[in-house]
């Protein structure tokens, strides 16, 4: 099966000049979808594509622009400011819009003098969540993550029986979902210290981050009818970053038995636009399990899964504390890591979720869980890079950091490059601690 496609050409270039930039996280072989509106006004909601420092924007480009048959009926939920809609439609006319937005936005487009009209600087742009979303599980793919969270508890038997059988997954809260740029309090709950019989009720103290793509759902499946893994990126429309904010010492008392709760529902934050998994084509990798572990179970197996179910994305975590923004110092990079190393692909995140019948829907969130690196430098959370607050990190304003302090702002950063393919990036997933 051929993934790529003329919209993939590194070659390809746009006429709209910043988007041609080497560095660029939107080029014209990218185009995310987003939801935004101009800055300082109170005009509708409407989705735009990213395209270098600009959005274009599809309301004003479906009105004002021509395009070829079938196009307009695609671009009408997006001008309506719809994503959800469009979403239902499926993977063939999200292709068909990929490669009607491409052609006119390349180089030498006869529709350039109309859709120059329509762009809007990201700068000018105010981004919404990209999509209505009604579900929100959060799965634990991080083998790396797993593994050193768990040495932390559990130092003889860090990986607990069921991991290399089963995704792992728990139900989040969708309502305190934010797009980037989200401000949250400092969550309260109740904290049992060791030197206590009884917990305490105040301000979380071990306030964390962890780095997470999220899949979002396309086209969703009825009640009581699995998705085969074969079919289960048919139902995914595309990937944003996401921060899974975590309250380490309310979670420490209340996840057992029945897992997370008030330590990961005050805030969760996902950048706001949406790499679709065509623009992800030319970055599919093969996916194995290691030589040893278990088989994944026939349910969870395809050869297309086998053959290119792993994606290679760089994640990046960046740090700025107030001090730090108070004295013009740029934001500071805490780790590198890449989800090709996640045990387990999106595809499988899809089979397992709908295995017993469970029925998702568009827009519906799928977080991966945190995805953490191999090396002691490339974990994905501040519990794991300061080895659960015992190795303080050193910021470039001289102050330090085992947990998050008020006014830190976490930065998440993602790209894609490959020989033969056109670099594209994530934009970025900010979120602030309020002072």
């Amino acid at each position: 099966m051929t993934l790529t496609d003329a919209t993939h050409d590194p070659a390809l270039t746009s006429w709209v000049d910043s988007a041609n930039a080497a560095d660029c996280d939107f080029p014209i072989q990218n185009l995310p979808l987003g939801a935004f509106r101009r800055a300082k006004t109170d005009e509708p909601v409407r989705i735009g594509v990213a395209i270098g420092d600009q959005v274009l924007d599809l309301k004003l480009a479906a009105a004002q622009c021509p395009w070829g048959e079938g196009v307009p009926e695609l671009l009408a939920p997006l001008a309506a400011g719809d994503l959800n809609a469009f979403m239902a439609l499926g993977p063939a006319a999200r292709r068909r819009l990929r490669a009607a937005l491409s052609a006119a936005l390349a180089a030498g487009s006869d529709q350039a003098p109309f859709l120059e009209l329509c762009l809007v600087p990201q700068a000018d742009a105010e981004m919404q969540l990209p999509c209505r979303i009604g579900d929100y599980t959060d799965f634990y793919t991080g083998i790396h993550h797993a593994t050193a969270v768990g040495k932390l508890f559990r130092p003889d038997n860090p990986l607990l029986p069921n991991y290399k059988w089963v995704p792992i997954g728990y139900h989040g809260r969708a309502s305190s979902i934010g797009a980037s740029g989200q401000v949250f309090r400092r969550p309260h709950g109740q904290i049992k210290r060791p030197d206590r019989d009884a917990p305490d009720f105040g301000p979380c103290q071990r306030l964390d981050y962890e780095l997470e793509l999220g899949a979002l759902v396309g086209t969703g499946n009825a009640l009581g009818e699995p998705v085969p893994i074969e079919r289960a990126e048919e139902h995914l429309f595309g990937v944003v970053l996401l921060n899974d904010w975590s309250a380490r010492d309310i979670q420490a008392w209340e996840y057992q038995p029945l897992g997370p709760f008030l330590s990961k529902n005050f805030a969760t934050t996902i950048s706001p636009w949406v790499v679709t998994m065509e623009a992800l084509a030319p970055f599919r990798r093969p996916f194995s399990h290691p030589p040893g572990d278990p088989p994944p179970l026939p349910y969870l197996d395809s050869a297309f899964n086998r053959d290119a179910g792993a994606i290679d994305i760089v994640l990046e975590v960046w740090l700025q504390s107030a001090q730090m923004r108070a004295q013009g110092l740029a934001p500071q990079r805490l780790m590198q890591s890449n989800f090709r190393d996640a045990y387990w692909t999106l595809a499988q995140m899809v089979a397992h979720h709908t295995v017993n019948g469970c029925n998702l829907q568009p827009g519906d969130l799928l977080g991966t869980g945190t995805q953490s690196g191999p090396g002691p430098d490339q974990g994905g959370s501040l519990l794991e890079l300061t080895q659960g607050g015992r190795r303080p990190i050193t910021l470039a304003s001289g102050e330090t950091r085992t947990f998050l302090a008020d006014g830190d702002t976490v930065i998440l950063r993602a790209h894609c490059a490959a020989p033969g393919a056109r670099r594209i990036g994530f934009g970025a997933c900010a979120g602030t601690v309020a002072a």
